[in-house]
């Protein structure tokens, strides 16, 4: 199969690319090597590369002749430095998915692998002793000010018990970045439900792995732990450390892409499916942090009490559709990947396979 991998030069899409390769396919890179996830060029393409924009028409029609499938990775990630970023994410984001959908249309490419987020969630699944499930609410600034990080009952303001999140929990986007990975799937769905296209997006969690780029603004946060670390620096842990996520090794995000393009071609026309990929392993920030230090042999981490307006304080994948449905397994474990994350190179871009 011939499959055009959008942002293929990145962190996640180049291991998608090798990915692919080892599986017998034919992958096809296009990336516009934006500055703020590129600040260097990447190593030369072991596969074919456009240099081009999801956003330029011309160059996605010409890269989309011949290809089987598309693999959309091609995104802004990330919270951003403030609100001013807004255009750029609605543009990269929106507008070049809707840009890729719309050339797929005209040229007969009907499957799509959507590289979709946990962070159309917003806050996870939170469990009250006396109301069951509940949806709290954006977290306050002076509660958070104050160091009252954990989300309260919205009706009896009870300590809440964080759970899994499953793929069809309402959306609640906090952030704009999120707002645009939710925009993003609702373009998907409609360009399969005109066309008779089929499409997955699978919703990642915090993937993490070697070729992960280094300290920027749009870095995740094992990014800036493992840059602070390799600066002989502490971690520096914002709130009290204990924000639950779920960790997942980039190779099984990339093995959940290869398995999603094998399977979407035998799906109905006109079908849409979201898959949380996550590890099934939920861990603190602050237990990552601490891993990652040691594993470095580096200093303990630092925790702050600073906080960002737009995160989440618990969010967790229940991965049980993604497992049941492709027989997608992770093989990574969180100890065995954060002692590799360790010893491994950060680069400015992830060189292609």
């Amino acid at each position: 199969m011939r499959v055009l991998v959008t942002g293929g030069a990145g962190f996640i899409g180049s291991h998608i690319v090798t990915a692919l390769a080892k599986a017998g396919h034919e992958p096809v890179v296009l990336d516009a090597l934006l500055p703020g996830a590129h600040p260097v060029a990447p190593e030369p393409a072991a596969f074919e590369f456009r240099h081009a924009d999801v956003r330029d028409p011309v160059s996605v029609r010409a890269a989309l002749r011949g290809v089987d499938a598309v693999c959309h990775q091609a995104a802004m990630v990330g919270l951003g430095k403030d609100f001013a970023d807004a255009p750029e994410y609605v543009s990269c984001n929106d507008l070049g998915t809707a840009v890729l959908l719309d050339a797929m249309a005209d040229l007969g490419v009907r499957r799509l692998v959507l590289a979709g987020s946990m962070v159309v969630y917003g806050e996870g699944r939170y469990e009250c002793p006396a109301h069951g499930a509940v949806r709290p609410g954006a977290r306050r600034p002076e509660d958070l000010a104050a160091g009252r990080f954990e989300p309260r009952c919205p009706a009896c303001a009870a300590h809440l018990s964080p759970g899994l999140v499953g793929e069809d929990a309402p959306a609640d986007p906090r952030n704009v970045y999120a707002t645009t990975k939710l925009a993003q799937e609702h373009l998907t769905a409609a360009w399969t439900r005109a066309v008779g296209g089929t499409a997955v997006s699978l919703r990642y969690h915090n993937v993490y792995g070697p070729g992960m780029p280094r300290d920027t603004p749009y870095a995740g946060v094992a990014s800036l732990f493992r840059s602070a670390l390799a600066r002989g620096e502490a971690p520096r842990v914002f709130e009290d450390g204990g924000q639950r996520r779920d960790f997942v090794h980039v190779r099984d995000v990339a093995a959940a892409n290869v398995l999603a393009l094998e399977a979407v071609g035998g799906l109905p026309a006109g079908a849409f499916t979201a898959y949380n990929t996550g590890s099934g392993e939920p861990h603190t920030v602050g237990e990552m942090a601490t891993a990652l230090a040691r594993a470095c042999g580096g200093p303990e981490p630092v925790v702050t009490g600073e906080f960002r307006l737009g995160d989440v304080r618990h969010i967790t994948a229940d991965s049980s559709r993604l497992r049941g449905e492709l027989g997608w397994r992770p093989e990574v474990g969180f100890a065995e990947g954060m002692t590799e994350f360790a010893g491994a190179a950060q680069r400015a871009s992830a060189a292609l396979g």
